[in-house]
């Protein structure tokens, strides 16, 4: 959600308004398709998780984050995110593996804000939405004005939203030391339709896509599961096609983040009062697990791998 009072707290510096050559398509073809299709991405470091805490419960996710992960965060602010009248706490983190829009509502969150799983700047907040539209995405919720910018909600295929936005003067957010995973569960009757739509609005590609993965890593180990792994100037995405026959935490994490080594993280996160939900799982050189941070975030943090 770009969440618009956040950009008060930050220097409006303009950077370059282009696509980030972040994986470069496998192809000149295919290079050519994405610069034309997603000239909207600015980059991953802009692309926010959208963490909505219980009620007050900011201040211990903020410090609990950064003692894990490192960073700093903007000052709260009060103030309205939503086009009906509503009121949340807002901060927004700055972090090595990731930048996060953290909401604690004062009021009912309005319909369908909360499933939203991120917010993605565009560099033409209009063209991008047209793009979303003619890709086959859904718009959920229509452009609306705030103080400093514009926002939208659309809808992929499968059920999966996002919010568009964009900012009068355009911030400037540090870049990142790992890029996430914005990681998406599907069935086999929505995966194609979501693909098409979704590589066709980021400019993406497929990386790997691995018909038999290890299911222990979504906490199914006699089984496997479908595992597609997509690069973009959006970021990276991970797909994960299932029967929805999935065990607890698996699904409610909408991120996964990357870290050097996932023991120290672990133990780093306990000690900031995080609770680690399931593993560490290890396996084909890649280990990971699920930690639920205070005021109730879950994240599925890992190390090791590659796509």
């Amino acid at each position: 959600m770009k969440r618009k009072a956040m950009a008060r707290m930050l220097p409006a510096l303009m950077v370059a308004l282009s696509v980030v050559g972040f994986g470069a398509p496998s192809s000149a073809q295919d290079e050519a398709a994405a610069a034309t299709i997603s000239t909207t991405a600015v980059g991953p470091q802009y692309d926010t998780t959208h963490v909505y805490v219980t009620p007050g419960a900011v201040d211990a996710f903020v410090a609990s984050w950064e003692a894990t992960f490192g960073g700093t965060h903007t000052a709260k602010v009060v103030t309205t995110v939503t086009p009906t009248p509503s009121k949340t706490e807002s901060e927004l983190v700055f972090s090595p593996v990731g930048t996060l829009s953290v909401f604690d509502f004062q009021t009912p969150v309005p319909y369908p804000f909360g499933a939203e799983r991120t917010g993605w700047l565009m560099s033409d907040f209009d063209r991008g939405v047209l793009l979303a539209r003619e890709s086959g995405a859904h718009l959920v919720v229509a452009p609306f004005d705030d103080p400093i910018g514009r926002d939208a909600i659309v809808q992929f295929p499968g059920g999966i939203n996002a919010q568009l936005y964009w900012h009068t003067k355009a911030p400037s957010y540090p870049p990142l030391e790992t890029v996430p995973d914005n990681r998406v569960y599907l069935t086999r009757d929505s995966v194609d339709e979501f693909l098409s739509s979704y590589l066709r609005f980021t400019g993406g590609r497929i990386v790997s896509d691995q018909r038999a993965a290890d299911g222990g890593d979504i906490g199914l180990p006699e089984e496997t599961y479908r595992r597609i792994a997509l690069r973009s100037p959006f970021g990276n995405t991970v797909v994960s096609v299932t029967d929805g026959h999935l065990p607890y935490p698996f699904g409610r994490e909408t991120t996964g983040y990357a870290v050097k080594d996932l023991a120290v993280t672990l133990h780093k996160a306990e000690a900031a009062g995080a609770k680690v939900l399931w593993g560490p799982y290890a396996s084909q050189g890649r280990s990971n697990a699920v930690v639920r941070f205070p005021g109730g975030y879950v994240a599925e943090v890992h190390a090791g791998g590659h796509r």
